[in-house]
């Protein structure tokens, strides 16, 4: 299911499954993670979401540029597995078939536009207004123009937060995210935001 970034907003899935929301809106500070390893996180496009399913057929190219392999290598791809055989080691400039462990969707990823180096802060906070937990990320300067170019010219697209090769959370965009802060709501704990905030920030 869906997490929403809302107002100079955007949706993503992920790590909770679970409907919400975000805004571009500033918010006191709660756990709050510099980022570590910035090279570890990738921002991808979302060309296709393929429905949870059990992993059929052998291993195949899940970086190929072929739309035949692509198909194969999602269908072979085993969600519930441990670490990513990948491992970070996939190339940002190909495509990459990837999922959410937690979900069990996989997706085919388009070539990154923005690294976690893109960011200076994860935090995990209170919503001001509704109370619900949030993830807050603060876009480097560079990070911001280019997330808000991205986002306003894919509008209704998903993007994929991708760590060590696997799917964090896979967004949908409702409008324009300027400003260079983003938020990050759902249905999720705050044990949840906290986790989400520090796989982002690589903490």
């Amino acid at each position: 299911m869906r997490n929403i970034l809302v107002a100079v907003t955007l949706v993503l899935l992920g790590v909770t499954g679970c409907q919400g929301g975000v805004s571009g809106q500033a918010e006191p500070e709660g756990d709050s993670f510099a980022i570590k390893d910035g090279s570890r996180l990738r921002f991808r496009p979302v060309l296709t979401e393929f429905p949870p399913g059990p992993a059929t057929g052998a291993a195949t190219d899940r970086q190929s540029t072929d739309p035949a392999q692509q198909q194969a290598a999602a269908a072979a791809l085993d969600c519930s597995a441990g670490p990513d055989p990948l491992d970070g080691r996939d190339d940002p400039a190909l495509p990459l078939v990837s999922c959410d462990r937690v979900q069990g969707t996989k997706y085919l990823l388009g070539p990154a536009f923005l690294t976690g180096a893109d960011l200076s802060r994860a935090n995990a906070r209170l919503d001001s207004q509704s109370g619900g937990p949030l993830v807050g990320l603060s876009f480097t300067d560079a990070g911001a123009r280019t997330w808000a170019d991205w986002t306003a010219g894919n509008v209704g697209k998903q993007v994929a937060m991708v760590l060590k090769s696997r799917v964090l959370t896979a967004p949908m965009i409702q409008s324009a995210i300027t400003g260079g802060e983003t938020q990050i709501t759902g249905k999720f704990t705050m044990d949840d935001a906290r986790r989400l905030a520090r796989d982002i920030a690589g903490a």
